[in-house]
């Protein structure tokens, strides 16, 4: 049986021990994260804590932390050092007299100043000084102090991963600043869902919408929903059908630049894409999901969950190139691939291992440009360096990788899913392959997938036209 160190001990101060003048310590500086974290845990997300906008016009020009965030410092050396476990608050005197900022390193002393032998009881005078010597927060606190020597293996805090979808969803905004809308085409949406994704697109300044469907279906639908739709264009259409045949005979003239799906199925606007041979592009059209994950580094493209459901090799080719394409749209310079399997070695019994590897070797002939493939992987090792490495796996793509293609759609779904309702990711989604990009959207998406998916097709339309811009030469 291995015991604690000394270091991994904790031990109290009883009140027979306990002088006057008898001092504990503690030493803390504030992050983003505490203030996020207490924020998390408090509820109290005031702006002048959490807006950094809104702080900068306050009386203290920028974030500072939450006063009782100091108070819970004070409640910590009692709790653990001073006198330590054991220890009863009775009761806690505070004064606040400067802002904490993030990175100021605070120093929390409490300072015994009476005891009462009858009760039990001792009076600590409690002081927070930052870096500078400044008192920032003082008081008086009372407690029952513990009575008993207790030495115990200390008890390490729980893990908090920290993940605010809101920051994320405005990193993502933001890499659109500055691109125009773009005129989208906005097919059957006849639910409030859908129809309310376009408008909100609109009013960020990522699209211009024109809703293609039953008109007064629509209108009245808006109504219902509180939606304002002037000065919106509407195409009127008897059904979801001819809906998306008119957004692609639109694409076609170039009168919409994206297409975002509404309240139909996906085949019946893909069927219509492809019964238009101007929009095909002479590659495999393709799903790709963007994932923001609380517990990933950076964003994850997964692809195909969607479209394809039993994808050749050949089709592989083009859903991976599909992929690699819009990651640089989104500013990876070369994106890593993990090909996924069950297993990370090939093995004749699991075909999705065989295509990995030939897959990879496709990439070295040049037959897949732009990215770094590694394959097959298993999930673990895709996105795990610990796994990786575990496993011996010498690869640049394992532990790191940007993109996982999936084997087939059923294993791409759940594996989306899964991050969405497990992992608490938040994602969007679009339809890659054909000359313009489209929004897919699903009738359980929130607002904000929404909007990501319409500044998804933003990104990627602005991408098209410039690359029909460029010379062949």
């Amino acid at each position: 049986m291995n015991l604690p160190s000394n270091s991994d001990l904790i031990e109290n101060v009883t009140f027979d021990e306990l002088k006057l003048g008898q001092s504990g310590r503690l030493l803390r500086t504030l992050t983003l994260a505490d203030i996020q974290a207490f924020a998390a845990v408090s509820g109290d997300t005031n702006p002048a804590h959490l807006d950094a906008e809104y702080a900068n016009d306050t009386l203290f020009h920028g974030v500072i932390a939450h006063g009782m965030w100091g108070g819970a410092l004070i409640s910590a050396l009692l709790g653990t050092k001073f006198p330590g476990p054991g220890t009863i608050y009775l009761d806690q005197v505070l004064h606040f007299t400067k802002p904490v900022r993030i990175g100021d390193t605070l120093t929390v002393t409490a300072t015994v100043v009476s005891k009462d032998d009858s009760k039990k009881s001792v009076e600590l005078d409690c002081q927070v000084l930052n870096q500078k010597g400044e008192r920032v927060l003082h008081g008086t606190a009372k407690v029952l102090a513990p009575t008993e020597k207790v030495r115990l293996a200390q008890v390490h805090a729980p893990q908090i991963q920290l993940f605010d979808p809101e920051a994320r969803f405005k990193e993502l905004l933001a890499m659109g600043a500055g691109l125009p809308a773009v005129r989208c085409a906005v097919v059957h949406p006849c639910d409030a869902g859908s129809l309310s994704g376009a408008i909100d697109s609109a009013h960020y300044g990522l699209i211009v919408p024109v809703l293609i469907g039953p008109e007064t279906r629509i209108r009245h639908l808006a109504e219902q929903a509180g939606i304002d739709l002037k000065g919106i264009d509407i195409i009127s259409v008897p059904h979801s059908h001819a809906a998306a045949e008119r957004a692609a005979e639109l694409a076609v003239t170039g009168d919409v630049a994206v297409l975002m799906k509404g309240s139909l199925h996906t085949d019946e606007l893909v069927h219509a894409v492809l019964g238009q041979r101007a929009l095909r592009s002479g590659r495999r059209m393709s799903h790709v999901f963007r994932f923001d994950i609380p517990l990933y580094s950076k964003p994850l493209l997964i692809t195909d969950a969607a479209l394809n459901i039993h994808p050749t090799l050949t089709e592989k080719v083009d859903i991976i190139q599909n992929a690699i394409d819009f990651a640089r749209v989104m500013g990876v310079k070369t994106p890593k691939v993990a090909i996924l399997s069950a297993v990370e070695t090939v093995n004749p019994n699991i075909p999705s291992t065989l295509d990995a590897a030939a897959l990879c070797k496709m990439a070295e002939r040049g037959q897949i440009k732009g990215g770094v493939l590694d394959g097959p992987l298993a999930f673990d090792n895709a996105i795990s360096a610990h796994a990786a490495q575990i496993k011996h796996i010498k690869s640049t793509v394992a532990g790191d990788a940007d993109i996982l293609a999936v084997p087939d759609l059923e294993s791409g779904n759940m594996l989306a899913k899964q991050l969405e309702y497990l992992a608490g990711a938040s994602g969007a989604g679009l339809v890659l392959g054909a000359r313009v990009p489209i929004a897919l959207t699903s009738r359980a998406d929130g607002p904000m997938n929404r909007v990501a998916s319409a500044l998804l097709a933003q990104m990627a339309a602005h991408n098209a036209r410039l690359d029909q811009a460029r010379p062949n030469w």
